[in-house]
């Protein structure tokens, strides 16, 4: 069967990608969008700090926004891309795993990115509950809770510095890896009375969705009401890499500020690009490329000459 074409290929239905479909068919574009349905922040308890939704699950802010663009004709199909081929740099082709194919004159990528977890057995019964990775998201939620951060180096002092905002009762967590801190950093974390611990975590300990402590090597357990890692992230996919797009060290796509990637006509949003990792920003930045697609579409007839 001849492949199925549309003004715009948004790959992703978290609210970077749907806050984009939404104002692209706004101005009457043909949009379809591509979801695998298996989103970064599925099991957290609420989304936080997005105007309008506190709290609200990711779930249903999802299927709001597919109802809202559904109501503006937006397409929707579940898959998994495969392959993303630049065919003219006027056309694109989306390949999805059950063989069927799209064909798009625009691409948006609103894939996100995925954490790398910690080998720790029992931390899945309390992510999004009591087991988070933002602190900018969920540290209101940990205001004078005994917490753990388990990561090393840079990315895990941080964290903990994030979190002294909101709680002082901090121990960081090495899971049996070196710490890789310099002095430097062990002096910030020393002026909070932030202690490092390097003994490897046997498993969490929790009581429903709850986590209540860690038990450690050496039959030590430590107290604990809320845990972050900082481990590290990856794209969710590499259909970046496959357009060519660049990145950057953290494998984020580069954009300019109309979220154009390096690559003529190839978009991005979200997290999959660099900037605050929050639903609210996700969704402001799909509206900001969704303009710039916009505005590529448009013939020369409709655009004002240069100054």
């Amino acid at each position: 069967m001849p492949a199925q074409r549309y003004d715009v290929a948004v790959v992703g239905g978290g609210p970077a990608g749907l806050c984009a479909a939404l104002w692209l068919a706004r101005y009457l574009h043909t949009v379809v969008v591509v979801d695998s349905g298996d989103p970064r922040n599925w099991e957290t308890r609420g989304i936080n700090g997005y105007l309008g939704h506190q709290g609200i699950r990711s779930p249903e802010l999802r299927s709001l926004g597919r109802a809202e663009c559904a109501e503006y004709g937006v397409e929707f199909v579940s898959g998994i891309v495969d392959q993303a081929i630049n065919e003219t740099g006027e056309l694109f082709a989306i390949c999805l795993r059950d063989g069927s194919k799209i064909e798009a004159r625009r691409v948006l990528l609103a894939i996100g990115i995925q954490d790398f977890w910690p080998d720790i057995p029992g931390l899945e019964r309390c992510y999004g509950e009591t087991v988070h990775v933002c602190p900018d998201c969920d540290g209101y939620e940990t205001r004078d809770k005994k917490t753990v951060v388990v990561g090393t180096g840079r990315k895990a002092v941080g964290m903990a510095l994030a979190l002294a905002t909101w709680t002082r009762q901090i121990v960081i967590c090495t899971n049996g890896e070196k710490a890789e801190m310099s002095q430097i950093l062990l002096d910030k974390l020393k002026a909070l009375n932030i202690p490092v611990l390097d003994e490897p975590i046997n498993c969490v300990l929790s009581r429903a969705s709850e986590i209540t402590g860690l038990e450690l090597e050496g039959a030590m357990s430590l107290d604990c009401e809320r845990l972050y890692f900082a481990i590290g992230q990856y794209p969710s996919d590499d259909l970046g890499a496959q357009l060519g797009c660049k990145r950057d060290e953290m494998g984020r796509l580069i954009i300019d500020e109309g979220n154009h990637t390096w690559v003529k006509n190839v978009f991005a949003a979200g997290d999959i690009a660099p900037g605050p990792q929050l639903a609210i920003v996700a969704a402001a930045s799909g509206a900001v490329a969704a303009i710039a697609i916009h505005t590529s579409l448009l013939p020369e007839t409709m655009k004002l000459p240069p100054l």
